[in-house]
């Protein structure tokens, strides 16, 4: 007898895992996502990419406005699944998560109890952690807090950005996701209730404002900054030309040198040609792409070719 699997989920994550379940013969009765949205300079109306993967696959779809609506309510209990499988969705309320007999789990980007919340990729990278991972567990009235059923481990490279991360603990994820279902399903899952530690370092949401550059930090935690978010949504800073005119710009790449110079942290280095460095605490911050507001990404080479940087300054942090 095939097992019923609800699955939630929206951005390319998700698809990462829903793809494996059904490469491994899950029988996916249902599949929820978010409404279609408008994006982009045009607004075009786009669904998410959970979406367009489960038309392509002829699996039907929910897109709820709100999970407490009667009318979802009706559908979901009519399908009558024994499992909810949540990857980066929303936060469920109970009259959801408790409806099919074996559970809600929810597969985590971090090793929980760390990194709770919703960016815990880019905070790993941010605060220098040198290993992160995934995590499966049951869903509860809190966030991220259920018992823990299943983790993996991955380590963090020193040039891995946000990106790279994200790609490979979405193949860490699928693996671990169809290992969890399996060990639902045959009886063999033991969820033990999360232990924390004396120092629980948190991932809240990251605003725009959340991603500007403090030049008077370390040097090599503003390298992980950037690592960390890049390329989205990206380290931001400005420049000040010699007319006074800012210039923001977005940094995808940098690299951290360390010298013990004792020149003003956020003064500029360059030779005007392949060069650009930021004097910061414990050395040079030496950037090497970025993206100046509504141009393309470039290498730093082909921007001091359009910018003669020489009497720039760095603008202010806030």
């Amino acid at each position: 007898m095939s097992h019923r699997i609800v699955f939630m989920g929206t951005p390319d994550f998700a698809v990462t895992i829903l793809h494996a379940l059904m490469e491994a013969e899950f029988e996916i009765a249902a599949v929820v996502t978010v409404p279609d949205r408008q994006s982009g300079r045009g607004l075009k109306v786009t669904p998410s990419p959970v979406k367009i993967y489960a038309q392509e696959h002829g699996l039907p779809i929910l897109q709820p406005e709100k999970l407490r609506d009667e009318t979802f309510l009706s559908q979901l209990r009519e399908i009558n699944a024994d499992l909810f499988i949540v990857v980066a969705f929303r936060m469920l309320p109970q009259v959801v998560w408790a409806m099919p007999k074996l559970g809600t789990f929810n597969l985590h980007a971090s090793l929980l109890p760390q990194y709770r919340g919703a960016a815990p990729i880019n905070w790993a990278i941010i605060n220098g952690e040198k290993e992160t991972g995934v995590t499966t567990f049951m869903l509860n009235e809190h966030i991220d807090e259920g018992s823990i059923i299943m983790q993996r481990s991955i380590a963090i490279g020193e040039e891995d950005n946000a990106e790279t991360i994200h790609d490979r603990l979405a193949e860490t994820g699928a693996r671990l996701t169809v290992e969890t279902a399996r060990a639902i399903f045959d009886g063999t899952a033991k969820a033990l209730p999360q232990q924390e530690s004396a120092e629980l370092k948190p991932a809240p949401k990251i605003f725009k404002q959340d991603c500007v550059i403090d030049w008077t930090k370390e040097g090599k935690d503003i390298h992980n900054f950037v690592r960390g978010l890049s390329p989205y949504p990206a380290a931001t800073t400005t420049f000040v030309n010699g007319k006074g005119e800012v210039i923001g710009v977005k940094i995808f790449e940098t690299r951290f040198e360390k010298n013990e110079h004792k020149k003003e942290p956020g003064s500029i280095e360059t030779d005007n040609k392949k060069r650009l460095k930021i004097c910061v605490k414990g050395g040079l911050i030496e950037i090497l792409t970025l993206q100046v507001n509504g141009k393309r990404k470039i290498n730093i080479d082909e921007f001091l070719r359009g910018y003669n940087i020489t009497d720039w300054k760095l603008g202010a942090c806030d």
